[in-house]
């Protein structure tokens, strides 16, 4: 063997290590962030889904801030700031939350009061369900549901894991690409690797670059020590990066608010037929007012929209966010391509099916990495065992517990105080308890029940949401209800997929007596296993 060809077989074996162990340590987490994450795409969709009181019409942009506005003055005329969140295609509620003024006897400081959801058309509060809905997947794909920041430093490593793992994956097998056109039945460890390759390859740009620009979202927060060596208070860097204006100061003289609509409709001219998003008001009817209207960063790949600050009392124009520099543009473009909130339906469902790839090859790994050391006849070792069992607690167990979230929707009373952290305690409930008593189970049978488990909650959705509300399956074909029709839908599809996971788990594979062969002795070297190092992940 040539230098060169024994530096790169000593190199592909070094990436084989790092490939196997950082997707090994990080591949539980990595499973739930990519299953979450994936979910996250239709987030707008699942919350409209879990407050199926509302039936809402879309409405103008103007009209949702005249009626919000006239809202807050009815409500909170003397707050500090409003913050006015608009509707639009995929949310038809407007959302509003008031920062109340700082009272000067007290030390604690200040909190927002609730946020709350107004018909945009009217401007009154909706009588919906409380519920977290899609918001809650999105945030748990990368906070963990551990406390701040700790839940971001554990997503970020992982997914540094993750990136190491996509790139020395990709340097270790020499036949990727070859061997994404081999897809290899009931054959043991051989399917296994054949799936991951297929899963991996076949969607191999989009995991590259979900994971990397999942990184450079979050970048400021893992590494703020040029701000701080640059600016003695973040507020100025944010000032200076995004054109965020500083909070100023009441004036104490009472003025008048301008009307919200001719600034809404000026903001829109001034983007060219923009979508206005957001509205920021702060020190309403005072002389000092500022009325902000941010751009929506939906309607372009560019998630960073601009904004347009005028003057509360006057309707003059003060200031409008600079056009932003390549740095900031770049930032921008790698968070509008993390979130896909520019794609269309057929983009979103593209996102949400590579999606699915991502969240395969992450589990297909964790399964090849028992299917390589399983022995027949020999006792495993602990480390093999927790690995297995892990496995089980997150592939089978996890869309349980999503499942549950979706059901204890409907099972809970509408109106109970503290419903929306129910509906969040029963995922976690309903997802560790099926872990826990699946140590109980021998692996096979735990494979099976837990699967079959999570495709009977999955079909309950559908059932349960005709029981319990009027926007059932067959009032959602007579009424072209579309999103509650591709809810079932999808949940149905899911159902089966975890059924025909359950069936598949459940057949013991014994090779006929006819095709057993005893191994012939021979002069050739093995090169087998050589080729199984530069091969397996």
């Amino acid at each position: 063997m040539s230098k060169a060809a024994s530096d790169e077989k000593g190199l592909r074996q070094s990436m084989a290590w790092i490939h196997t162990w950082l997707g090994l340590l990080a591949g539980w987490i990595l499973f739930a962030m990519f299953l979450t994450g994936t979910a996250s795409y239709f987030r707008p969709e699942i919350t409209r889904w879990m407050q199926p009181e509302l039936h809402l019409a879309p409405v103008a942009p103007r009209q949702a801030a005249e009626t919000a506005v006239a809202h807050m003055q009815a409500t909170s005329p003397d707050d500090l700031q409003w913050y006015i969140y608009l509707p639009d295609d995929r949310t038809p509620e407007t959302r509003i939350f008031a920062m109340p003024k700082p009272d000067a006897e007290a030390k604690a400081p200040r909190k927002r009061r609730a946020e709350i959801n107004l018909d945009p058309a009217t401007g009154e509060p909706l009588n919906a369900r409380e519920t977290r809905g899609g918001e809650h997947f999105y945030r748990f794909h990368f906070q963990l549901q551990l406390p701040h920041p700790w839940g971001r430093w554990l997503a970020g490593l992982c997914a540094i894991f993750m990136l190491t793992a996509i790139i020395s994956g990709v340097i270790t097998h020499k036949r990727i690409f070859v061997d994404f056109f081999t897809l290899r039945w009931n054959k043991g460890q051989r399917s296994w690797l054949d799936a991951h390759n297929v899963s991996a390859v076949l969607a191999l740009p989009f995991h590259a670059m979900i994971t990397y620009t999942g990184l450079i979202t979050l970048f400021v927060m893992y590494m703020p020590w040029p701000i701080a060596a640059n600016y003695p208070k973040p507020a100025a860097f944010y000032t200076d990066a995004y054109g965020t204006e500083p909070d100023g100061k009441a004036l104490g003289k009472a003025v008048p608010l301008q009307p919200i609509g001719p600034l809404v409709d000026a903001a829109s001219r001034e983007w060219q037929g923009g979508r206005p998003r957001t509205i920021v008001i702060r020190n309403p009817n005072d002389a000092a007012a500022t009325v902000t209207i941010l751009r929506s960063g939906a309607e372009r790949l560019n998630a960073r929209g601009e904004s347009i600050t005028y003057s509360g009392a006057t309707g003059a124009k003060l200031t409008q966010s600079a056009p932003p520099g390549p740095a900031l543009t770049t930032a921008g473009v790698m968070l509008g391509l993390h979130l896909g909130n520019f794609a269309g339906p057929v983009l979103r469902w593209t996102y949400f099916l590579l999606g699915l790839t991502g969240t395969a090859m992450v589990g297909t790994g964790l399964l090849l990495w028992t299917a390589k050391r399983r022995k027949p006849g020999a006792r495993p070792f602990f480390g093999f065992r927790l690995v297995e069992r892990l496995n089980i607690a997150t592939i089978a167990c996890l869309p349980a517990g999503m499942a549950a979230f979706l059901l204890s929707n409907r099972l809970i009373p509408a109106g109970l105080e503290g419903r929306a952290e129910l509906e969040v305690k029963a995922m976690f409930w309903t997802w560790f308890g099926m872990a826990a008593l699946a140590l109980l189970r021998p692996v096979r049978r735990a494979w099976v029940e837990a699967l079959a488990l999570s495709a009977a909650a999955f079909a309950a959705l559908p059932l349960v949401n005709m029981a319990t509300t009027d926007r059932g399956l067959f009032a959602s074909i007579a009424g072209g209800d579309w999103l509650f029709l591709s809810f079932d839908g999808a949940m149905i599809a899911i159902a089966a997929l975890l059924g025909f996971g359950a069936w598949r788990a459940g057949q013991v594979k014994t090779a006929p007596a006819s095709k057993r062969r005893t191994p012939r002795p021979t002069a050739m070297p093995a090169v087998a296993p050589a080729r199984e190092a530069a091969d397996v992940a």
